[in-house]
């Protein structure tokens, strides 16, 4: 394994292990196997006028130095800080305009299925496990795809609307994201 792929896996590792304690964590598995097949991570709604826990701002702290220490490790690996800040501020832009309940929403943080594994209902399965719950509490779910086609048709299907597009701009450098939101009880549409 290179060390921008050595580099990568602990990133990702260290933000799964986040997950596992703070957010709402599952694994699809191959039946009589270990191989896995999907993740889904979601953060938990966070209703809009509670201010973090303490467990919350430790958590966030640990995660934070987490990545600073493989940082200090491997190195970068071509990251561009600046990019992030970008993310973050286009994040915290779309969701003051969009998250108009003050509850909270189920937030889809990540969800990956291997590419042998697309197309046979992995995904759908792992995204029914929150959106029941989500479903049973009368509240919505939200998310960011990286990219319009597949992605919004597919989470159409899973009863998400496509809200608007999320411009992270670089000076001139730009990518997009899709937010969009599942409200309580949605049926299946084109995503649109």
């Amino acid at each position: 394994m290179t060390k921008r792929n050595q580099r990568n896996f602990e990133s990702l590792a260290i933000r799964m292990r986040w997950g596992m304690r703070n957010g709402i964590f599952h694994v699809a598995k191959e039946e009589n196997s270990d191989k896995v097949l999907g993740v889904a991570m979601w953060l938990r709604p966070q209703p809009a006028d509670q201010p973090p826990t303490w467990s919350d701002w430790f958590e966030g702290w640990k995660l934070y130095f987490g990545q600073v220490r493989m940082n200090l490790w491997y190195g970068r690996g071509g990251l561009n800080v600046k990019r992030y800040y970008i993310w973050k501020d286009a994040q915290a832009s779309a969701q003051s305009t969009l998250w108009t309940d003050p509850r909270g929403y189920f937030f889809l943080n990540i969800m990956v299925v291997v590419p042998e594994a697309q197309g046979k209902g992995v995904g759908a399965k792992l995204m029914k496990a929150v959106t029941d719950e989500a479903d049973a509490k009368d509240m919505r779910c939200y998310l960011e795809s990286s990219r319009d086609v597949p992605n919004v048709a597919i989470y159409g299907r899973l009863g998400f609307k496509f809200q608007k597009e999320m411009i992270c701009d670089d000076d001139g450098d730009a990518i997009k994201l899709f937010t969009m939101i599942r409200e309580p009880h949605a049926e299946p549409s084109s995503g649109r």
